[in-house]
């Protein structure tokens, strides 16, 4: 599901009135790797993820499905499975997370950096209330009496929007509708005031007129609440009206990362041109898409080389044989993993790279 023009640009105008983010680094990332054991092999599905989060910024972090956004970001939160291998390292204002015994983790997550997750419907708790279960997220943090843990759940589905917030904290997850239910997690994932919110996918599944009312209400919160974003998502549209900078992902890897709108207008990494010129917009009404031919690789016993090269039209024997680093281009504070991003950059169109044959050079 794809943001319209219109919707997206609305988003984008909210973003330009929320508060600037600040210089102070909240969440630091440095070569995080992580694998899964598996009978047919070791699955590496993170290689070496770097990433810094400042206070009141919106980061996004996009790539096609299994690409290891989300693996990333569970690793973050510390819910992976036992069988995970991890190393790297996470810092939360300096502290290391990977090395925190369970109990401060535990103390951690939720209060100082919380999670949306992307369906609500298996996230929430079917069988207790909204306002038992936004409750329970301040009594696990607080010794508050529960009075007081429910005038906060009224009061944050109040600061999310949902009417009528003293009678919907009676209510259970399937009275609610699927925006509703996804408000109600950003009211709990916001209800401790973190300085950090993952979002992981928060509007899939929602038809796009939710999906704009909610994404903007997650800027409001934001600036409420002074906290910094994960947006996690495959839609560029989102990325574009959401994001001060965006981390592109592919096979497990970063591939680009820097400022949004310079990112997108001229993308030094072939992959993020071809995600962008997938996007259908108003004017290619009646006209052919242009998908990137291929599929991602396989993240076990993965070939030498650029994951991308077999799918790139500017591959060659240096690309196959080489995999590239993450190297600075010619946009300050711009990374992209590409050897060949010069030639990328000589382009008027980057995205005309991906035509199909039934188009016009």
């Amino acid at each position: 599901m794809t943001t319209t023009n219109a919707q997206g640009a609305h988003i984008a105008r909210r973003l330009s009135d929320s508060k600037r983010p600040g210089e102070a680094e909240i969440l630091k990332v440095e070569n995080l790797q992580v694998s899964f054991p598996t009978d047919d092999g070791l699955v590496r599905a993170v290689r070496g993820v770097s990433y810094t989060v400042h206070e009141r910024e919106v980061l996004g972090i996009v790539g096609e499905s299994g690409s290891g956004k989300s693996v990333s970001s569970m690793a973050v939160m510390g819910l992976l499975p036992k069988s995970a291998r991890i190393s790297g390292s996470i810092r939360y204002r300096g502290d290391e997370i990977l090395k925190m015994t369970e109990r401060r983790r535990r103390g951690l997550r939720g209060r100082k950096i919380a999670m949306i997750f992307q369906d609500p419907m298996t996230a929430l708790n079917p069988v207790h209330t909204i306002g038992d279960q936004l409750a329970e997220a301040v009594l696990a943090h607080e010794l508050v009496p529960r009075k007081e843990a429910l005038a906060r759940a009224r009061e944050m589905l109040d600061l999310v929007g949902i009417p009528q917030a003293g009678t919907r904290l009676r209510a259970y997850p399937h009275e609610f509708s699927g925006g509703m239910r996804q408000r109600a997690m950003i009211a709990m994932a916001v209800i401790n005031n973190p300085d950090v919110i993952i979002a992981d996918e928060p509007t899939t599944a929602l038809d796009v007129t939710v999906q704009a009312q909610i994404l903007e209400k997650l800027l409001e919160v934001k600036d409420a609440v002074d906290a910094a974003i994960v947006l996690i998502t495959h839609d560029l549209g989102v990325i574009a009206g959401m994001a001060h900078r965006v981390l592109v992902m592919y096979a497990g890897k970063p591939v680009e990362i820097g400022d949004v709108d310079r990112t997108f207008a001229s993308p030094r990494m072939p992959y993020t041109a071809g995600l962008l010129g997938s996007i259908p917009t108003t004017g290619s009404a009646g006209g052919r898409l242009r998908p990137i031919q291929g599929s991602p690789p396989s993240l076990i016993n993965l070939p030498p080389g650029c994951p991308f090269s077999p799918r790139c039209p500017l591959a060659d024997e240096q690309c196959r044989t080489t995999e590239p680093a993450l190297v600075e281009t010619d946009i300050g504070g711009h990374y992209a993993a590409c050897h060949h991003w010069r030639r990328l950059a000589a382009h008027s169109d980057p995205t005309a790279l991906f035509k199909t044959n039934g188009e016009d050079s």
